[in-house]
């Protein structure tokens, strides 16, 4: 948003928004009452009080509108969220480092003949429905690249959202502006040592669902889910750009790399 004294746009209108449980609604009470409030279409920014669920969401809800989001914690975790202080909020907004995200996006057919379309600002994973393990072929760019993965599932992750679900399934991390993506197995069988891949962020994805009526795979992006999966086509929009807004010193980017050394 530019520093405080020299920004030729400087925050005067905010829009609260919060995650509904008791804590984050007082807080957004508190700042209402104090900084005022508008809807967020006229919004010179968003504050979302919540946790990353929240952020996720927000993100979601507003992608097209090009207004920054900038979080503070009234969650659990917070990783996308900034520490919450109620005082010098315009300052603090004007003065936060801005991340540029860009999302994935997915185009899912199911066993139906049903297509569905959804963005995902961490990760599109896809995951077994049953007892029955996944088979799956993976595709880049329209060749062949792994004939049959066996296995719980698998997870395309952008950089932003590789602390996340990746993470936890043993994915790398990724530097915030690194032009890549993380293709990561969930609980692989075979083949046994494959970890996964790191993909140029120009790459198209495509996973089919092998023996798809006896192996049923679900499709989640972020928190939008599709079952009884054929195939997915996944690459980045780079034509979406989302605007997280972090306080001097903890960006987005170097949250990332303090994760990457275990703190």
């Amino acid at each position: 948003m530019g520093a405080s004294g020299d920004s030729p746009n400087p925050v005067k209108k905010l829009a609260f928004l919060s995650s509904g449980t008791p804590e984050a609604e007082e807080a957004r009470l508190r700042l209402v009452d104090k900084y005022g409030d508008v809807a967020p279409e006229e919004a010179d920014c968003i504050v979302a009080l919540g946790g990353d669920g929240l952020m996720l969401r927000t993100l979601h809800r507003y992608m097209d509108s090009g207004k920054p989001i900038y979080g503070m914690n009234r969650g659990s975790v917070g990783f996308l969220m900034n520490q919450y202080r109620e005082t010098g909020l315009r300052k603090r907004v004007a003065e936060a480092k801005p991340s540029i995200v860009h999302p994935l996006l997915m185009h899912a057919v199911n066993v139906h003949g049903d297509e569905f379309s959804a963005h995902a600002i961490n990760e599109v994973s896809l995951l077994r429905q049953t007892s029955q393990v996944a088979k799956l072929r993976i595709l880049v760019n329209g060749q062949e690249r792994l004939p049959e993965l066996i296995t719980d599932g698998v997870l395309i992750s952008t950089p932003a959202g590789s602390t996340a679900y990746n993470l936890s399934a043993n994915g790398p991390i990724l530097p915030l502006d690194a032009p890549l993506m993380a293709l990561t197995p969930i609980s692989a069988f075979r083949p046994r040592r494959w970890r996964g891949a790191l993909l140029p962020d120009a790459a198209k994805v495509r996973i089919e669902v092998l023996e798809a009526p006896k192996r049923p795979v679900s499709v989640v992006a972020d928190h939008d889910e599709f079952r009884d999966l054929a195939y997915v086509d996944i690459a980045m929009d780079h034509g979406a750009n989302l605007m997280l807004l972090h306080d001097a010193g903890h960006s987005l980017e170097e949250r990332i790399l303090r994760e990457q050394f275990g703190y």
